[in-house]
């Protein structure tokens, strides 16, 4: 059963720059270029850069195969934002062939230097089996990754798999317990989940569960 879980594939691509657009189009111009010549010398953050701005149209026509080039450039140094970007493209068939295999590849590469969101579709891949046998253990050890680094959408999932044993023995306080730290961050079908999963519990199971929320809230104070 999958309800109440949340799909990553259409995750927002990351990209380390600040939006400039208020400054002015003389100061974006003067940007980008700075930003074309570091990324033709070879620097990886700018290389990613122009690949946001190739995939998006942003300031320049939408054209997936610069974008994928130069996503290809910055993954290939180890730059995780840009091998998650790549891994996006192949997972969305953004102006490639939709190609699971390759997508999860990228994602691992991302995920293995800790990039949270690439941890969180790895999570979904292994939980729905695209381009991999299902595995509920394997989505189970990525979104836990995420999740203790604080991804909303992965804690919400681990509830999921929690409230009904997908995995692991179903556990209705881990459920709360995960459910709850999603709510926490706004995450309204996390709220749903939560008091679903409570109809189910005792009175001293939500303390619990609560109890367990509130303890790795004050661990995780910027989460």
């Amino acid at each position: 059963m999958k309800l109440g879980f949340i799909a990553m594939c259409a995750i927002l691509l990351i990209v380390s720059f600040p939006c400039l657009a208020e400054c002015g189009s003389f100061l974006g111009d003067f940007f980008d270029k700075t930003f074309r010549d570091e990324a033709v010398k070879g620097d990886p953050e700018a290389q990613n850069y122009l690949g946001c701005k190739y995939l998006n149209g942003q300031g320049v026509p939408k054209d997936y195969k610069q974008a994928k080039e130069w996503f290809q450039k910055a993954a290939e140094k180890g730059y995780s934002e840009a091998q998650f970007n790549l891994g996006l493209m192949y997972c969305n068939g953004d102006g490639v062939p939709q190609d699971y295999k390759r997508a999860l590849e990228w994602y691992q590469k991302a995920a293995d230097q800790d990039f949270i969101e690439a941890q969180y579709n790895l999570g979904h891949m292994y939980y729905n089996g695209d381009g991999v046998s299902q595995d509920f253990k394997r989505a189970l050890e990525w979104y836990q990754k995420a999740a203790d680094q604080g991804q909303p959408g992965a804690q919400n999932n681990l509830g999921v798999m929690y409230d009904f044993g997908q995995g692991v023995p179903q556990d209705f306080v881990k459920a709360h317990f995960w459910y709850n730290l999603a709510a926490a961050s706004g995450l309204e079908k996390a709220q749903k989940n939560r008091d679903n999963v409570a109809k189910k519990m005792t009175p001293e199971q939500i303390a619990k569960a609560q109890e367990m929320a509130s303890e790795w809230m004050e661990k995780h104070p910027s989460k």
